[in-house]
């Protein structure tokens, strides 16, 4: 089945869909803030895939809605499993946002420059012990929303001064550019 194509009625411009394939809950969650935060007027679109992820998976996904040439498509995993990252890296129909090795790791270069190997168990701990409660995946809480909001800047500096795929490291940062480019051009 071939997509639909979006086509721009006359005088008219089209504003592109983002399509975010992500591996679990949280980075879903991330998504729907990030949709929140910068209500642009065009669609993000989060869908759980899980690691079984393939580019006959996205463009199955796609079909099913109508999609333009402006359309950019994203998968947003954690880059901690060899043989899952090798599978992402092999993608051709999207961008590879990482982060080794979890998406914790990103949340905590909000609030501190963690350079040395950290594991998920410890991410989420120095988490909970700087937002003073108990985290919980695939839940953006106020404590972490109000981080997210302030400290963008410095995370996306510390994320770019580390080595992709490597732990830890983060290119989340590309997104979040790809959003900020979007918003200059309304």
């Amino acid at each position: 089945m071939a997509s639909r194509k979006r086509k721009a009625p006359k005088g008219k411009k089209v504003n592109p869909k983002f399509w975010v394939f992500c591996e679990g809950e949280t980075e879903e969650a991330f998504i729907y803030y990030l949709k929140a935060k910068y209500r642009l007027p065009f669609k993000i679109i989060p869908k759980i895939i899980g690691q079984n992820i393939s580019d006959d998976l996205i463009e199955r996904h796609k079909n099913k809605k109508e999609t333009h040439i402006k359309d950019k498509t994203f998968l947003i995993y954690d880059a901690d499993v060899p043989d899952v990252l090798n599978r992402l890296k092999a993608i051709k129909k999207g961008k590879l946002l990482a982060t080794n090795p979890t998406i914790e790791y990103w949340f905590l270069l909000h609030y501190k420059n963690q350079t040395g190997s950290i594991s998920e168990a410890e991410c989420i701990r120095q988490l909970c012990n700087r937002n003073h409660n108990t985290y919980k995946k695939g839940l953006i809480d106020d404590k972490l929303k109000q981080q997210l909001d302030t400290k963008q800047n410095e995370a996306n500096k510390r994320a770019k001064q580390t080595r992709l795929y490597e732990n830890p490291s983060s290119n989340i940062f590309e997104f979040l550019e790809e959003l900020e480019q979007a918003k200059g051009e309304i």
